[in-house]
């Protein structure tokens, strides 16, 4: 396997933690209760985190290999904050479920919880990856997102299993987002290629599992498992760089500083 495809998979991880990362910042100081509003501060800390170990994992990469080639993010040496800041949209390879806005409180709650229960045990299978520096960011990060998976799914029991207003709106957020989910389990080339080498997870094996889990805790919310068929991956796909306008959206104001200010740190 190539340096070029490693990297694209690592970029794939990071983008997903950082983009939600960001979308959960955008809470801060607006969350319904103290105690939640600081909870999910943490929670988008913990996924910045993660990601920085990703690009800082694949800046290595880049930066000792001459022919990896990442477009905007060529600029030598790569940083992570080069990889977070200096690549356009169709560059990131987050999936589409994690740029999706906020919307109410219950949608972000549903969101989170979709990816966490996916990122959990995509996570618990990358511990035995074959690329130790993966193997080792996996690990510490299922630490985290194991309370990730816990806060959220209280929540969906709590807000799916409360009044008919809340029951309503978690089906809203189910109806929504539900179709975002598919493409978590789609492989693309770099992602097969990854799968081939022992690096990643048999996504078929992931979903089972995410499925179980997700089954689990809407019995307990008393929502329904949609039967929504997934989104038209053609035009739409988030792993292979075609984005809704949200993520432009969002990457012009995450980015603004560093393009207004090119190499400015912290």
């Amino acid at each position: 396997m190539n340096n070029h495809t490693l990297v694209n998979y690592l970029l794939h991880l990071a983008d997903d933690a950082l983009i939600l990362g960001h979308r959960n910042s955008e809470w801060c100081g607006h969350g319904p209760a103290l105690e939640q509003d600081i909870a999910l501060s943490n929670i988008a800390l913990d996924l910045i985190g993660q990601a920085r170990n990703f690009y800082q994992y694949a800046a290595t990469i880049i930066n000792l290999e001459d022919t990896v080639s990442l477009h905007a993010s060529d600029i030598k040496p790569a940083t992570e904050n080069s990889l977070a800041y200096l690549r356009n949209a169709e560059e990131f390879k987050n999936c589409l479920l994690v740029e999706q806005l906020n919307g109410d409180w219950g949608k972000t709650i549903m969101r989170q919880f979709l990816f966490s229960t996916y990122q959990y045990y995509l996570y618990l299978h990358l511990q035995k990856s074959t690329d130790v520096q993966i193997a080792a960011i996996s690990a510490k990060a299922l630490k985290e997102v194991t309370y990730h998976v816990r806060w959220s799914s209280e929540w969906v029991i709590r807000l799916g299993d409360g009044t008919d207003e809340s029951h309503s709106r978690m089906i809203n957020a189910l109806n929504e987002l539900w179709a975002f989910t598919e493409e978590m389990f789609i492989a693309t080339d770099y992602e097969t290629q990854c799968i081939e080498e022992g690096i990643s997870i048999d996504l078929p094996l992931l979903k089972k599992q995410w499925k179980e889990k997700i089954q689990t805790v809407f019995q307990q919310a008393t929502l329904p498992v949609p039967k929504i068929n997934g989104i038209d991956l053609t035009h739409l796909n988030g792993k292979k760089g075609r984005h809704t306008p949200y993520l432009n959206e969002l990457l012009s104001e995450m980015q603004f500083l560093q393009r207004t200010f090119p190499g400015c740190d912290w």
